[in-house]
């Protein structure tokens, strides 16, 4: 089921030059490892994310969202080892990039950060997002990235008690909605997706962020790609275990097949646009009762299309990507986990 997506469909002519210096900069921070990974990686075509996401951006602005985007992917790719099962080592690893995260600009870590591929670019990463915004959007980034990196091990630890649960042939565990949204809203990194629209644009006022429209919007932009996102991923996440997914959830709570959950989650994330739209129309009487000067309102305005321009984008990527494909991902050792825990009745 392809969504009705109500936003123009662009990209960024830059896209090509960003792309070769992406691979550049994953290389200069030993992020891609040999030729096969790297082929496997442009197949990915973050690169086309990117730049479907922010078609306006100038280069520098574009190559530090391609990087951006590039690390969430290999990031998250860490845990499709053994190393997805070990909570307290993901949060070994987690917590020197939750330190970065809180050093200001100019500042030294609290802590000695151990010097490894994945802390020299993030803090690379860090370093060019903060340039030139103001201590409140760090402040609020900074959280962010922390609530991001802090999702991976209780990521894990749902992995975990998944696989203790089938081995000890008790209840499946399987975690409620509520306790699935809280932690995917983390773990998709989407927040500080939308902090980098602030940063590529202008920051919006602080009385117009903390409107209820708004901030229902941000959720809605967020909630609606990681939902779906979902439908896509569960080929590769159901094997390793990853019980934080919505399809898997739907089919423990309806006790129903995989087309009827997966329908169900793209149902769900239509409506998400269709109320997000809805929303959209009402910001210009918002702005206008907020009494926002036309500079405050043209961020806001920003603000909005960058956030459709997201949307467009990676609902249109995730279709095409071939990294949710077979040919795509890395074996696992232990094939259609969630398919047997989900097969037994509790």
């Amino acid at each position: 089921m392809d969504l009705q997506l109500p936003f123009p469909e662009r990209t960024n002519p830059r896209r090509g030059t960003a792309a070769q210096r992406n691979l550049e900069w994953l290389r200069a921070h030993d992020m891609l490892r040999g030729p096969e990974a790297a082929a496997l990686y442009e197949r990915w075509n973050i690169a086309g994310l990117a730049a479907a996401s922010f078609p306006d951006l100038e280069l520098d602005d574009l190559c530090l969202a391609v990087d951006q985007c590039a690390f969430y992917f290999l990031f998250d790719d860490q845990f499709d080892s053994d190393l997805g099962l070990d909570p307290a080592e993901v949060a070994r690893v987690c917590a020197p990039l939750i330190e970065l995260a809180r050093t200001g600009p100019g500042e030294q870590p609290a802590t000695e950060i151990p010097d490894t591929p994945v802390n020299s670019a993030f803090a690379d990463l860090w370093r060019r997002g903060c340039q030139g915004m103001s201590p409140r959007w760090r402040a609020r980034a900074s959280y962010h990235w922390e609530w991001y990196f802090a999702a991976h091990p209780n990521e894990a630890l749902g992995r975990t008690l998944a696989a203790e649960a089938e081995r000890d042939g008790g209840a499946a565990a399987i975690p409620t909605r509520d306790a699935y949204m809280l932690l995917r809203r983390g773990a998709s990194g989407v927040e500080t997706v939308l902090d980098m629209i602030e940063r590529f644009h202008r920051e919006v006022p602080a009385i117009a962020y903390h409107s209820p429209e708004l901030r229902q919007m941000r959720l809605l932009a967020g909630d609606a790609p990681a939902i779906n996102n979902d439908v896509w991923s569960y080929d590769k996440e159901a094997p390793r275990g990853d019980v934080y997914n919505l399809v898997v959830i739907l089919q423990h709570e309806r006790q129903c097949g995989l087309q009827e959950a997966q329908a169900a989650v793209q149902a769900q994330a239509q409506w998400m646009v269709d109320e997000w739209v809805r929303l959209s129309e009402e910001l210009p009487r918002v702005c206008r009762r907020l009494g926002l000067d036309r500079s405050e309102r043209q961020a806001v305005e920003e603000y909005r299309d960058g956030m459709a321009g997201w949307m467009r984008g990676y609902f249109d990527w995730e279709r095409s990507t071939v990294r949710y494909r077979a040919e795509g991902r890395m074996p696992v050792d232990r094939p259609n986990f969630v398919e047997r825990l989900l097969s037994r009745r509790w």
